[in-house]
Parts: C-alpha cells; structure tokens; sequence
C-alpha cells in the first residue's frame, strides 16, 4: 500500500482531502489524472481501513432514483475498465444482482424502478419464483412473489480498488499521509485556511470531506452541517463448501435485507439488524448471525444450519433519507464533500470521483448533483429514501 505514517505532514496543499477510503482516493486519483498538484490525503488509520475495508463489495445500478442509477452504472463501466484505467485487478464478478421479492406492494416498486433502469440502459428485469431458483439453487419459492434480476451488476473487492487508486495517486504524486488524524480546521471568513493534524499542520486552498462514518465531526470543525451518521454492520463467512458452492447471484431478501453471495471457497452472509444502535463501534458478535439463520429457514433453508468460521463488522454512513452528501458548501467556499453514501459507497466510488474533481475544477458534472446537496435536510428537500440494504 502506498501510503506512510507522517513525523510531520507538508506544510501546505492545494487541495486536502480528509478521509482515506475509497472516496478518498478515487478523489485523489481523478484529481491527479486531470492534472492538479500539491494534493494530501489524511487518513487516521491505515488507507481503505474504514468503510471501504469490507471484505467483499457489491457494484449495482439497481436503483429507484434516476442519479443513483446513473452513479452506478457510471462506476460498473469504470469498476470493468480498470484493469486499464487506473490499472488493477480488482476481482470483478459480474454474477448480477437479484433481489428477491414478497409482496406484491414490493412488486409493484420494482417494476417502476426496473422501468426507469431501462430507460437508462440497465438491462435489469424482473422475473418469476422458479427463475430465481434457476439464478440461485439456494432459494425457496415458498412465499416468493417475484424477483428483480440484473445480469450486469456483481462484486469486487474494496481493498484492491483502493489499493489500485492510491497507487495511481501516488505515482502521479499525491501525498498520502496514513495515521494522521485531523484534530481541527482553522477558517477565515468563508474559507478553511488551515488543517491540523496529529502531526502538524498545514495550510491549504481547498478541504475535501471523505471521512465517511466521522464526516459529521468534519463538518463541524468547519462549520458545515453534515448530518451523518455512524451505524454498525456485520457478516460472515461460512467454512469451505464440499462440493463447492455454485456460482450465484449477489442475492438479498428484501423484506428483510438478508442477503448472500459467493466468498472464495463458501459463502459471505450478511444482514442489517433493525435494532443496530448508531454509534463507532466495530466489534463482531456472533449472535447476530441468528437474526440471518432466522430469514434463510423460510428463504434460503440450506443456508440456515451451514457452518461460518469467521466474521467481520463495519460501519455505514448514514444519512436521513439513505442517500448521500455530495457538493460545495454553500457557507464555505472551499469546503467539498462526499460522505453520507449509507452503504452505497464503494459501488458509486469511481463516479463520485470525477464529480469531485469537476466540482474543485469548477466544470459541470456529467450528472447534476444538486439534489445531493447536504442543505436539502435544511430546506426540506429531502429526495426518495433508497432501499437501506446493500
């Protein structure tokens, strides 16, 4: 990983960048590639060991709303792209995304979200019980409604993707300064003019937030109300399958959000728990898995007595309405952010990217991202609440 634990951090930048996730360093990478110097990206613990340092992430464009649809597939052609572009293997499987579905309310929602996918070229399409088992042996038709099927969408791996992206940066001579953690941000009138860190600090023109789960404590030190918050999420791996699992789609229960997909030699388990208290902390505990075991008896049997072997846990990003925080701030001049993503991080990540450096450049976006705007809780122009799952 390209990245060092600085005595002291430069003495000043033209563009700071908190947060040394996979926001963060696609960021970094989009803004090096289009030419701009003299960038730091701070991160507090190592680079990707946020959010982004899940084992496992899903790529999708299956959305309700016309820009997260546009945000994902956007990202899916970078994520098929880059090996070449900025060069890394990032594990893609493109196994496609099925959501499996209960209800006929739920029916009816996803048939107007696979409407507006296709208008924008995501081949998603909606299909019947049998078909869903047919895409994934593992699924019960009992209670089952319909599904909702995606072939282009998949997993990769964020820590490669981060890795791909820091080392791009860094050739292109980005600072990347781990272990650093940003204790306070010094303004004059409307702008940030100083950023200080566990090891010194250093003045800058521009302050971008990437801080995913702390952008709310970013914000602060700035004056810039970033209403997000942290809430933890966990998953497991079950012990190697014999014989080995078949290829499958990354497949969730939506009623529940219950969902699994392939792991190396078993599978990955994952689930939101209801009744998750807000808060940083990152311990794994087994017991949840129950609150899985419970959704796979009725929707996915074989699954309910597979043995795991290890597990992991992590944070999301929340916002009020589950959609994320993108822009300039309107009180202070030079303070950007991306954060907020609630789950939706890693799959948006590339697109994100070229929008932050077209914002710092001062050129239109390929998409307007106006309604992410973090005033939009302060002027109660919240959009559509995307489904919290993953």
């Amino acid at each position: 990983m390209p990245s060092s634990a600085y005595r002291t951090v430069p003495h000043s930048a033209d563009v700071v960048i908190i947060g040394g996730g996979v926001m963060g360093v696609s960021t970094a990478f989009h803004l090096a590639e289009a030419g701009v110097r003299n960038i730091v990206v701070l991160e507090r613990g190592d680079l990707g060991c946020g959010s982004s340092g899940k084992p496992i992430g899903g790529v999708r464009a299956q959305f309700s709303d016309p820009l997260n649809i546009e945000l994902g597939r956007r990202s899916l052609d970078a994520y098929q792209n880059f090996p070449t572009r900025p060069g890394a293997d990032i594990r893609l499987d493109t196994v496609g995304y099925l959501f499996l579905l209960t209800s006929e309310d739920q029916v009816r929602d996803f048939e107007a979200s696979v409407a507006v996918q296709n208008s924008l070229g995501v081949p998603t399409r909606m299909t019947g019980p049998e078909e869903a088992q047919r895409l994934c042996p593992y699924v019960s038709t009992d209670g089952l409604v319909a599904a909702a099927y995606s072939p282009t969408d998949g997993h990769a791996r964020p820590g490669l993707v981060v890795q791909g992206y820091a080392r791009a940066a860094a050739a292109a001579g980005v600072t990347l300064a781990a272990h650093t953690e940003v204790t306070g941000l010094d303004t004059a009138g409307s702008r940030v003019t100083r950023v200080h860190t566990s090891h010194g600090s250093l003045s800058c023109s521009t302050v971008i937030c990437a801080a995913g789960a702390w952008s709310r404590q970013i914000g602060d030190m700035a004056g810039v109300g970033l209403p997000v918050r942290p809430v933890r999420r966990q998953l497991a791996f079950t012990a190697p399958l014999d014989p080995p699992a078949p290829r499958i789609p990354f497949t969730i229960d939506f009623s529940s959000s219950a969902y699994f997909h392939n792991s190396d030699d078993g599978l990955l388990f994952g689930l939101a728990d209801p009744a998750q208290e807000e808060g940083f902390d990152t311990s794994w505990t087994p017991e949840w898995l129950e609150l899985f075991r419970a959704v796979a008896r009725r929707r996915a049997p074989a699954l309910a007595g597979m043995e795991t072997v290890d597990g992991w846990a992590g944070l999301y990003e929340n916002t009020p309405d589950h959609n994320a925080l993108i822009g300039r701030s309107d009180e202070v001049d030079n303070f950007l952010y991306a954060t907020g993503f609630s789950g939706h991080g890693f799959l948006q990540a590339p697109a994100v990217g070229e929008i932050m450096r077209d914002l710092y450049l001062e050129r239109r976006p390929f998409t307007d991202i106006t309604p992410l705007s973090a005033d939009r809780f302060r002027t109660g122009a919240e959009i559509r609440p995307e489904a919290h799952v993953v």
